[in-house]
């Protein structure tokens, strides 16, 4: 009699339930979210004029597209769970896998939290921590449910953004066009704007992150990652050819919510929906981005990276539960005690030099290929050019890391590594 499947799975694996759509769909998700709404006030100030706001935005992308490409086809070879974190391991060295995987967990977290605050301060300003509280509780419920129940939630979420951008950018072209200032463009202010706009983009890596999940995942991934990074450059694009044409750079400078400001100019009773948009795009790619830094979690926790505790599956939903809960819980305590206004500046660092180490990795598969060259010399050069504070905070969680890395290093040795520990 055949084994069951279940029987064949080993420790701790988990189930493949997505195929190409759902993948879609989560990459959609994550990359539609609070950017858009929001990372187009710092973009313009870096970035001083029109040209140079459009420059920056196409530079955002060719990382993205390099980043993206790179990811795919490392994750078409290693469809694991924790991303980068496998592949620098696999294709690097361990300290390479490590760093990445630190710099998620922590860059993303801190995003995370973030995220939770900025859904509060939309939709219940005055109590906005207490909104962020409840809103990553209930996520991290529907994530413990299964990846399914994460995939429905998302599509909803991405659903209703896509429609409230397609309103406010219809209602923002029936207004007056603002007239441009022609500004100075600073070419080291174009890769800070780069930078701000390149948050926005950062999604994409959660559909390789849930790469033990895929069905099909060497088909399904590269796909689904194209796609979606396709059709979310589609709406920036759009988005931010309308803001700058209706607002000018001037007057998005000094926004703090510019879409906001694009309906404002064109159908004034649009305001509220924008607000509620907002909310529903920071919830949708806080729903995914818990359930990628559990997995990436899990994946640290696999090798002994990070507790071996954090390695348990659910029977029932297929997910590792005890990583989802463990983010959650620090997120939480995030939300709850600190202010985290200058927390996506060194989460932006993070995940540049995350998409770093995957460059890095994918130009071991194929050295003459200049994709990944290109994308490991962006995100340098990118992440570099933040705001010092950033820098600076950025390298202090990879100096943290360093330490923990050579604590779990004395305390396991080799069984640190792939395949030796749990």
């Amino acid at each position: 009699m055949p084994a069951q499947p279940s029987q064949n799975r080993p420790p701790h694996a988990l189930q493949r339930h997505l195929g190409l759509p759902s993948a879609i769909v989560i990459g959609l998700a994550s990359m539609l979210g609070a950017g858009v709404f929001s990372v187009w006030g710092p973009a313009a100030e870096a970035a001083g004029s029109a040209p140079a706001l459009l420059t920056a935005l196409a530079v955002a992308g060719l990382i993205a597209y390099c980043n993206a490409r790179s990811s795919a086809r490392l994750a078409a070879i290693y469809p694991q769970a924790g991303g980068t974190y496998v592949y620098g391991t696999e294709r690097l060295h361990p300290t390479a896998g490590f760093a990445a995987g630190w710099g998620f967990l922590v860059g993303k977290t801190a995003s995370a939290a973030a995220m939770a605050l900025t859904l509060g301060h939309y939709l219940m300003p005055d109590h906005p921590r207490a909104l962020g509280v409840a809103a990553v509780v209930a996520f991290c419920a529907i994530n413990l449910l299964g990846v399914k129940k994460t995939v429905v939630a998302s599509a909803g979420f991405t659903s209703i953004t896509i429609a409230v951008l397609i309103a406010v950018v219809i209602a923002g072209l029936t207004g007056p066009a603002a007239v441009q200032s022609p500004g100075e463009a600073d070419p080291w202010g174009v890769l800070t704007a780069a930078g701000f706009i390149f948050f926005a983009f950062a999604g994409y890596a959660r559909i390789a992150t849930l790469g033990e999940e895929v069905k099909r995942p060497e088909w399904t991934i590269p796909r689904a990652i194209g796609i979606a990074l396709a059709v979310t450059l589609v709406i920036y694009a759009v988005v931010a050819f309308t803001v700058i044409s209706v607002l000018g750079v001037g007057t998005l400078t000094g926004s703090s919510a510019p879409l906001a400001d694009l309906a404002a100019a064109g159908a004034p009773a649009l305001e509220p929906l924008v607000a509620i948009g907002a909310g529903i795009a920071v919830a949708g790619v806080l729903l995914s981005l818990l359930a990628g830094i559990g997995r990436t979690a899990l994946a640290m926790a696999r090798d002994r990276r990070l507790p071996g505790g954090l390695t348990a599956v659910s029977e029932r939903f297929g997910v590792p539960w005890a990583a989802e809960l463990a983010a959650s819980s620090v997120v939480l305590a995030i939300v709850a005690t600190l202010d985290l206004a200058g927390a996506i500046g060194f989460s932006s660092f993070c995940v540049l030099v995350y998409y770093a180490i995957a460059n890095t990795s994918a130009i071991t598969l194929d050295l003459r290929a200049p994709l990944p060259w290109i994308g490991v010399a962006g995100c340098v050069v990118v992440a570099a050019s933040l705001p010092v504070a950033s820098v600076v905070g950025g390298l202090a969680v990879f100096a943290v890391g360093a330490v923990w890395y050579a604590v779990s290093e004395r305390a396991y040795g080799d069984r640190g590594r792939p395949g030796a520990g749990g």
